[in-house]
């Protein structure tokens, strides 16, 4: 096991943590300024459970202890991290460091906060962690995925699945997404609760685009799977009981896996191009190739990764442009540029300050808050002893807010992504919304074109406007979405 000396962590982990704090005591201000339901959500965050020691390090190693508290009984902090999300994520970082514990669904959770302790989590270089901690959440659900696989077999599995996502095959997919985006959204009222459209949106692209598969009441049915799936993940009762999420996602995997089995033969022996038939297909120069099994398996993951990260994404960013139309107006007017064509991935590509918005909306919030691993083995983040068999959780949505990477980091402000700025350079794991190191998103270019020509055809034809004093709330059950599935007003252009 490889040691870090204290010293030479202490210096950085301190100066994150005290800008961090400055900037967190900046932003909230006394409790007797706030309304009152604002003020008990401030006092909730602020609670002070009994802290202590994930573990005692081995005796000469130099190691620190994780510091770290359980939080409230039975439930411990789950429902406080739900709630808050970043706001929590940075509350610990200020209060812990980097590294620090927590108690959250029956378990004691590390938690890596900031882009150095990510750092040595993702890349990973002594594998001493494993994707295990994915699949404590979602294994039932979406089984051996890309992103529940590990090492050796990640790697095959990865290389086989790369057929899919070459530049021919996604443009190939845009080509087909143009016309199904185009009419969902010419189809919505004009003040509607965009999320909820956005996400039936990308639902009928990902059914589209993935399985060639037109919207009807089947189509409903995959689409209703999926969404089971999903939410089931961070269920707090992890037991199949009547009328509770866990169920409701163990019945939506099977009502996936039986439609896939049942289309699969058909896509073997054709020659589709969209996604299902290129898994069907994928061969890689030594004979490498998917089992049926392993084609249900990514199906499922897959169709989940496509819609669920685009409809976030995409409403964070029509949110953004509703609340700086200066920005909107830029955007616009390289979008109308391109005439009424549906673009294709160099129109795409072109779309430069669309791109800065949507990076921005990456940023501020990260589709995937939290990224799961587990200890292989006794190991150490940072100088923080770290024993064999802990459920690890990366924050890369606190990752976005460390003021030592971000200038003024709860701005909006898309002009930090530009070439005279890139900001994001300033870590290699300060902007992450893709994940890192060797499992980073095999599907980011199909993601960032999938939200260009979505936005692109929204901002087109309808300007998006919220009341001045209207501010979203995110909820974390799951992954970040609006509370009130963010009602908007969309004017025709």
């Amino acid at each position: 096991m490889a040691v870090t000396p204290v010293s030479a962590v202490r210096g950085v982990a301190g100066t994150a943590i005290d800008r961090a704090s400055t900037v967190l005591r900046e932003r909230m201000p006394p409790l007797t300024a706030l309304p009152l339901p604002e003020a008990i959500d401030r006092r909730l965050l602020r609670q002070r459970w009994p802290s202590g020691e994930l573990a005692t390090p081995p005796a000469g190693s130099g190691l620190r202890p994780v510091l770290g508290d359980a939080g409230a009984p039975v439930v411990g902090n789950t429902l406080t991290q739900m709630r808050f999300g970043v706001q929590y994520g940075l509350e610990r970082f200020e209060r812990y460091g980097p590294v620090s514990w927590t108690g959250a669904f029956g378990r004691r959770i590390v938690t890596l906060t900031g882009a150095d302790a990510t750092q040595v989590a993702l890349v990973n270089k002594d594998k001493a962690f494993s994707q295990e901690g994915w699949r404590f959440f979602i294994d039932r659900f979406f089984h051996r995925g890309l992103m529940l696989l590990d090492f050796d077999e990640h790697r095959m599995h990865r290389r086989i699945m790369q057929e899919a996502f070459t530049r021919d095959r996604l443009a190939g997919y845009v080509a087909s997404m143009g016309p199904t985006l185009r009419e969902g959204i010419a189809s919505w009222p004009r003040s509607p609760r965009l999320y909820w459209a956005l996400k039936q949106l990308t639902l009928d692209v990902a059914t589209r685009v993935f399985m060639d598969m037109r919207s009807d009441d089947e189509a409903r049915e995959i689409n209703r799977a999926f969404v089971a799936c999903v939410r089931a993940g961070t269920a707090l009762v992890r037991f199949p009981v009547p009328g509770g999420r866990w169920r409701a996602g163990l019945e939506g995997r099977k009502v996936l896996e039986r439609y896939f089995a049942e289309n699969l033969p058909a896509k073997r022996a054709g020659d589709g191009d969209d996604l299902f038939s290129a898994l069907c297909h994928a061969r890689t120069p030594d004979g490498e190739r998917f089992t049926d099994t392993d084609v249900i398996n990514h199906m499922v993951f897959l169709m989940m990764a496509a819609h669920d990260t685009t409809t976030i994404t995409s409403t964070a960013a029509a949110y953004y442009l509703a609340k700086h139309p200066e920005w909107q107006e830029r955007v616009r007017e390289e979008s109308l540029a391109l005439g009424d064509d549906h673009p294709d991935t160099a129109a795409l590509d072109g779309l430069t300050s669309l791109e800065l918005v949507i990076k921005e909306a990456l940023r501020l919030v990260a589709p995937v808050p939290s990224l799961s691993r587990t200890a292989v083995k006794d190991t150490e983040v940072l100088g923080h002893y770290i024993p064999e068999g802990s459920l690890v959780g990366v924050a890369p949505s606190v990752n976005h807010f460390d003021p030592s990477c971000w200038s003024d980091p709860h701005t909006f402000d898309p002009e930090r992504f530009a070439e005279h700025r890139r900001e994001d350079k300033s870590h290699r794991f300060a902007w992450m919304p893709f994940g890192g190191g060797a499992h980073k998103c095999i599907g980011l270019h199909f993601g960032m074109f999938e939200t260009k020509a979505l936005l692109h055809e929204l901002v087109r034809s309808h300007r998006i406007t919220v009341p001045r004093d209207y501010r979203v709330r995110w909820d974390y059950v799951s992954l970040p979405v609006p509370v009130d599935g963010l009602p908007v007003h969309l004017q025709p252009v």
